[in-house]
């Protein structure tokens, strides 16, 4: 007799939230993790809640957090990304399988990045978004750059007017957090927070995180175009008035992180990534929800996948 399976069954892909109606992240620290049927099971010194798994975007671990081996099979069948958050500011990125299952996302962005005129063109597509009142139409990528360069570092001399945080330049030591200025360190953990949120929605559609198209060579190249869509808006302005509120605070960090999730929320961000992405990519707002095994052919196209096919003559006849 077969044994039964404890807990609840794996859950169907319908039955899953879709990543734009799910809550944008979750961070936790100093605590352990398990599984309690579909549920994330947290366990801290204050007690344990248990946390739908389908209704998470992104969960970012911190330290002294340790996971069971059956609440990672629960993320990876919720298409929950996870950002590993160590201790300065290091971090390592995982994610589970594409909630959508499907490579339409992914075939339009491998064929749009490998030819350099369809490339450029998204290239410039992503800095309209950012300049809606400019025409970037005719621009070459270092004239796009430069237009950018100068754009952020405004964005830096405008919000440093508005809070009255003093601004010199981004500066800060990927190994040592702690090194930096408050506003630097504030920063860094608003663009961690953007990076975590705009890895979760790339992977959870089924792109892939290391084809970019103005960055490129790292395996997150895409993941650093797409949160760039957002800095000037997010994490920038939420760095600074968390510097002007909490400049002394010697947890700055959790701090910027819980200020970005609220923005996220009231900003509806999900939402509008999910719709974002979707469009850089030459892709209608439904694309890829289906999920299609199919066998490719260099003369028939498209063929039905778990069909027993016989051998074929040159003309396609059996």
């Amino acid at each position: 007799m077969a044994k039964k399976q404890a807990g609840a069954k794996k859950p169907e892909r319908y039955e899953l939230g879709r990543v734009r109606d799910r809550i944008t992240f979750l961070y936790l620290e100093h605590a352990k993790l398990s599984r309690q049927d579909s549920a994330i099971q947290v366990l801290d010194e204050q007690g344990i809640v248990c946390v739908p798994a389908a209704m998470l975007s992104v969960l970012m671990l911190g330290p002294g957090v340790d996971v069971t081996h059956r609440a990672m099979e629960l993320i990876g069948e919720a298409g929950l990304g996870v950002v590993w958050v160590g201790e300065r500011g290091v971090r390592q990125y995982a994610y589970g399988r594409a909630l959508n299952h499907s490579s339409t996302l992914l075939e339009a962005q491998a064929k749009l990045v490998s030819n350099k005129r369809s490339r450029l063109m998204v290239a410039r597509k992503m800095y309209q978004m950012r300049f809606p009142q400019d025409d970037v139409s005719q621009l070459t990528m270092q004239q796009l750059r430069g237009k950018e360069g100068a754009r952020v570092r405004q964005v830096y001399l405008d919000e440093s007017q508005r809070t009255g945080v003093a601004w010199e330049r981004r500066t800060y030591d990927p190994d040592d957090f702690e090194a930096g200025s408050p506003i630097n360190k504030a920063l860094t953990a608003a663009h961690q927070a953007l990076y975590g949120l705009s890895y979760s929605v790339i992977s959870a559609l089924g792109a892939s995180a290391g084809l970019g198209f103005v960055h490129t060579g790292h395996d997150l190249s895409f993941v650093y175009d797409f949160a760039d869509l957002y800095k000037a808006e997010y994490s920038i302005p939420v760095a600074f008035s968390v510097t002007e509120k909490y400049a002394e605070d010697s947890d700055i960090g959790s701090e910027t992180r819980r200020a970005m999730r609220d923005a996220f929320v009231d900003g509806k961000l999900l939402i509008r990534m999910v719709k974002d992405l979707k469009s850089l990519l030459g892709m209608t707002d439904d694309a890829g929800e289906a999920d299609v095994v199919s066998l490719w052919d260099d003369r028939l196209g498209l063929q039905k996948f778990g069909v027993q096919y016989h051998e074929l003559q040159e003309d396609g006849s059996r």
